[in-house]
Order: structure tokens, then sequence, then C-alpha cells
């Protein structure tokens, strides 16, 4: 049997990989500049379309590389003008990436995973499984295909769809690093967004590399309560967590670290957690996002009270912390907060199913 040759994916070479690979093949290194440019900012996906780059680079790239993207194969609009694309992958995994327009910005909210590992108990990609990760190409895929489909690049993108962008570290930064280039989508750094569920050592590590703005997944203020809802941190305490985002905003004034606080009903949403929780982030430049719970099938939790919340961010502003209530986008559809799920299958189940399927057939022979 001759094993099958997968040819090199042009998206996921960044400005410098294009650059290296058309030296390589003997031209010049602007010839990979012009590539990368055809690649993003014009979205052409046909070499032979690329009318500055070479026929001889031409031919030498259809001969080893290709253009592999993610495809949208449902489209679900929502009435408030929220987007979710659910887009297939070449081993028939799927994704999901989220659109939400808001006057002059639109945001992208971008898988980095197939499923979730971290196992946050209200999350809905959790109760998928986890299989792997998403390479560069899958990932900045999705800010390709938005591009595509609206005309125009979204103006912001946050890493807050499905799994972990931490646990995918090389690949998200490179991804995020295109998104930011001018020959790409021209994206500032306060535009782009990593959320984390609070991987402390690859908070260090972004630092070194990244400058993008970074949220975290708290919804909880101590450790006895986190431990339950975000099971990550048991490995990650509140007490690693916190110098750990500190350090990251430490060089900039200006910059703020983003909490995300799902609120629960009766379980992180009384008086008494708003002022565990502004002891917590004292001396850390904070804002807080106080997410209404998004409610999907079995989740064991409710959303808290209208009121309730409003009495939290009223108790958080007045110590001072900037806090506001992220208005539910999408929820019509399941795209709103915490309830993309894609079509995952855990490697075990995975590997239950080719046995199932194999002894089937070879019964019925």
């Amino acid at each position: 049997m001759t094993a099958t040759v997968t040819k090199l994916n042009l998206l996921d070479l960044d400005l410098a990989d294009c650059q290296a690979l058309a030296v390589e093949l003997g031209f010049k290194a602007f010839h990979g500049r012009n590539l990368f440019k055809w690649l993003h900012k014009h979205g052409v996906v046909d070499v032979d379309a690329m009318t500055d780059v070479p026929k001889t680079l031409r031919n030498a790239l259809r001969d080893t590389a290709d253009i592999r993207l993610p495809r949208i194969i449902e489209d679900h609009p929502s009435a408030d003008g929220t987007i979710k694309w659910v887009m297939g992958l070449d081993d028939g995994q799927r994704i999901e990436s989220v659109f939400i327009p808001e006057g002059k910005r639109s945001t992208l909210c971008v898988s980095s995973q197939v499923g979730c590992a971290l196992n946050c108990a209200f999350c809905a990609t959790a109760r998928q499984g986890f299989n792997r990760n998403l390479s560069v190409a899958e990932i900045i895929g999705q800010v390709w295909q938005a591009a595509r489909q609206l005309g125009t690049a979204p103006t912001n993108v946050v890493m807050m769809g499905m799994g972990e962008p931490l646990a995918n570290f090389d690949a998200v930064v490179k991804a995020m690093d295109i998104m930011q280039d001018d020959l790409a989508y021209m994206m500032a750094k306060h535009r782009v967004t990593l959320s984390t569920s609070g991987i402390v050592p690859n908070i260090y590590r972004l630092r070194e590399v990244s400058d993008v703005s970074l949220a975290v997944s708290l919804h909880a203020p101590t450790d006895a309560l986190r431990d339950t809802l975000v099971p990550i941190n048991r490995k990650y305490p509140l007490a690693e967590l916190m110098p750990a985002c500190k350090h990251y905003v430490a060089k900039d004034r200006r910059r703020k670290i983003t909490w995300e606080y799902v609120m629960l009903d009766g379980v992180n949403d009384s008086l008494t957690h708003a002022k565990q929780l502004i002891r917590l982030l004292e001396g850390v430049p904070s804002k807080v996002n106080l997410i209404p719970f998004n409610p999907f099938l079995d989740s064991g939790f409710d959303t808290s009270p209208p009121e309730r919340i409003e009495a939290f961010r009223q108790r958080l502003v007045r110590s001072g912390i900037f806090a506001m209530t992220r208005k539910t986008r999408g929820d019509e559809v399941a795209a709103a907060c915490g309830q993309l799920v894609g079509r995952v299958e855990d490697r075990t189940r995975r590997l239950g199913r080719i046995l199932v399927e194999t002894h089937s057939m070879v019964a019925t022979r």
C-alpha cells in the first residue's frame, strides 16, 4: 500500500514562512511576501490568479503545496444579526465560529480546538469531549472564511470559541500574528483577545511573544468554588493565576485583564461572592464581564435573575472596578457564550466506532 503524502498547506505559513519557502524554491523573498498578501489580504486561493508571483514559482507551488480551508457547511443567522458558522474539517470533525456585529465594530469568535478537555461545569463544549488541536490553517481559515462571507474582515477577533487556546499555544500564537500582520488582516493588538481558563505557565509564555489582550474565564472568587466550576484551578489555583495575570499587564498601565464571570443562579452570584471578587482583584488592573448563563440541555444550572446580576455589578462598580453585563447574542441559534458544540468525537469513542464498523463490515461479507 502506498502512503498518502499530504502537501504543505500554505495557510499554515506566516509571512516569514512564505518568504523562506520562496527562497527555498529558488526565488526572492519578496515573492513570498506577495504570496502571503494574495492569500490573506486578497483572499485568493488559486495560485494562477496571483499575477505578481512568477509563473515558475506558481508551478513549483502546485507541485509542493496546496491551500486547504475549513468549509462552511452550515450557516445559522440570528435575529440580532449574529451568525454562527459550522465549519467542516478534512477529518470529518466540525467546529463553530460566531460573528457578532455591533455598529461599526464586528467581532469574530474563533475556535482553537476540536472540543475541549478542561471540562468546565457550565460549558456545552466540554460535554462534547476532546479530539485534537486545530492547525494554524484551521484557525486562521475561520477568519479567512468570515472575511469572504462578509466582504471585509471583522474588526475584532476573540479566541473564545471551542477549546482552550493556551493548550494549543504555538498554532494559536502564529494564527494571531497573521491576524495582526499589515499584509493580512491588519488587526491592532487590542483588537485580538485570547481567552484562557488559566494555564498559568503559558500566560507567562504568551507575554514573552505576544501583546494581545488577555481575558480569563474566572467564574468564581475562591478556590473552593472555582475547583468545581473550572477544574484547571486544581492545578493552577488563584494564588498562581493572579500574579501571572498581573505580570501580563504590568508593562502597560493602560492594559487591563478582562475577567469573564458567568452568572449562575444560587452558585456564584451573591453579594458575598461580589465582595470576595473585589478582594481577589485588588491591585490587578481589571474589567469584569458578567455573563448571564446561556442554558443548554441538561446543564444543571440556571441563569441568575437580572436584578441579582445588576446588584452584583453595582457592588463591583462602587468598589472602583469597571464591570458590565454582557448582552446575550445569538442564543436562539446556540451561538451564545458556552453553547458552541460543533461535532466532536473523542479519541476513545472514535476508536470504538471504528472497531464496531469494522466488525460490522466483516460480519456482512
